[in-house]
C-alpha cells in the first residue's frame, strides 16, 4: 500500500491506496483497460505488501516486481501489459504531488521484457471457420446464441469486449446492407463495421428464439438454458470460443484468433487492406499487416501492377 510521505510512497491505510489507484483508473477511458489496470495494480500492491513493505515506490522496487513476474513464466507481452499501469501510477502520483518527479521519471524508464520474434497467433481456414460456426447445437437456445456469437466474431472481426457490449441498437442498415454503427472500440475509437447477411441471420434466429428486441445482444445463460444476466462478459466469450474450437482445430483458439481469421480470409478474398483496417478499427496499417501475417512481395510488387508503360 503506497501513499505519500516526504516525496515518496510508503505503506499507509487502504483509503490512501484507493485514492492513488483511482488517479490511474480515472485517466483511462476504456472500460476494458480500466479493468486490466485495476487488476495489475492490485497484484502489485499485494506483492509490495508481502515482499517490499516500506521500501517505497521506486525504480528499483518496480524492477524487482518485473523480475517477480518473469519468474512466473508469463509471456513478454503479459509482463509489459502489467508494467504499464505502474508507469501511469508514477506519472499520476507525481502530477498530484505524491511522488518526487525524478523518482517518477526513473520508474518510467524501467524496461519491459523484449519479445523474441513476432507472435502471429492462429488463423482458421474457410472450412474450419464454417465448422466452428456450425458447432453449437442450434436446436437449443444456448446453441443459437453461441452460433450468433461466433458468426459476429468471424463475420465482423470484433474484439470480445466489443461483442460483449454489442446492442441491437448498433445494428442498422446503411446503403442497402446491414452494419454495426458507431461501435466504440479500443482507444475509444468509433467505427462502423459492415455485417454479412449470414451473421445477421444468426442474430435474428437467436433474438427471435430468446424474445429479445433491444439492449445487449449476447446474454449470460444458466445451466438450464435460461437467460441469467443481461450481458455476456468477455471472459465468458473466451470460454465459449475455446469450448467449440477444440472440436474443429488442434490447439487452443482464442477470440482474437477469430478476429485474425476475419482479416486473413478477407485479404485472401481480395478485400483492400485499408478496408480491412477500417473494419478492424486499427489506428495503424502496420497492425493490420501483422494480423494478416503478410510480408512484402518483391517478386510481384504493387509497383508492378500500376499499368504504366515506359521505355527503359
Amino acid at each position: 500500500m503506497l501513499p505519500s510521505t516526504a516525496g515518496n510512497l510508503v505503506a499507509q491505510p487502504p483509503p490512501d491506496l484507493a485514492r492513488i489507484k483511482s488517479l490511474v483508473l480515472d485517466s483511462v477511458q476504456s472500460p476494458h483497460s480500466r479493468r486490466s489496470y485495476g487488476k495489475s495494480l492490485a497484484e502489485f500492491f499485494a506483492w509490495y505488501a508481502a515482499e517490499a513493505p516500506g521500501e517505497g515506490f521506486t525504480k528499483a522496487t518496480v524492477q524487482r516486481f518485473v523480475q517477480h513476474l518473469r519468474t512466473k513464466n508469463l509471456s513478454a507481452s503479459t509482463v509489459n501489459v502489467r508494467l504499464a499501469p505502474l508507469r501511469r501510477l508514477a506519472a499520476e502520483a507525481a502530477d498530484n504531488g505524491l511522488l518526487a518527479p525524478e523518482i517518477a521519471a526513473g520508474i518510467s524508464r524501467v524496461k519491459g521484457v523484449r519479445q523474441q520474434g513476432a507472435r502471429t497467433g492462429n488463423w482458421l481456414t474457410v472450412e474450419q471457420a464454417e465448422r466452428l460456426i456450425h458447432a453449437p447445437d442450434a436446436a437449443k437456445l444456448k446453441g443459437k446464441r453461441d452460433r450468433a456469437l461466433l458468426a459476429v466474431l468471424i463475420g465482423c472481426g470484433l474484439r470480445r469486449s466489443e461483442a460483449s457490449s454489442l446492442t441491437f441498437e448498433h445494428i442498422q442498415q446503411r446503403e442497402g446492407r446491414w452494419a454495426i454503427i458507431d461501435l466504440r472500440g479500443k482507444g475509444n475509437r468509433v467505427r462502423t463495421v459492415p455485417m454479412p447477411a449470414w451473421t445477421k441471420a444468426r442474430i435474428d434466429d437467436w433474438s427471435a428464439a430468446a424474445a429479445l428486441t433491444g439492449g445487449r445482444i449476447f446474454r449470460s445463460m444458466n445451466n438450464r438454458g435460461q437467460i441469467a444476466r443481461d450481458v455476456l462478459l468477455p471472459q465468458n466469450i473466451m470460454e465459449t470460443v475455446v469450448k467449440y474450437s477444440r472440436r474443429i482445430a488442434p490447439g487452443q483458439v482464442a477470440p482474437h484468433d477469430l478476429r485474425r481469421t476475419f482479416a486473413r480470409l478477407a485479404h485472401k478474398g481480395r478485400a483492400p487492406l485499408e478496408q480491412i483496417q477500417l473494419s478492424l478499427g486499427h489506428a495503424s496499417i502496420v497492425t493490420t499487416e501483422r494480423y494478416l501475417g503478410v510480408r512484402q512481395d518483391f517478386e510481384d510488387a504493387p509497383c508492378d501492377r500500376l499499368g504504366l508503360r515506359f521505355s527503359i
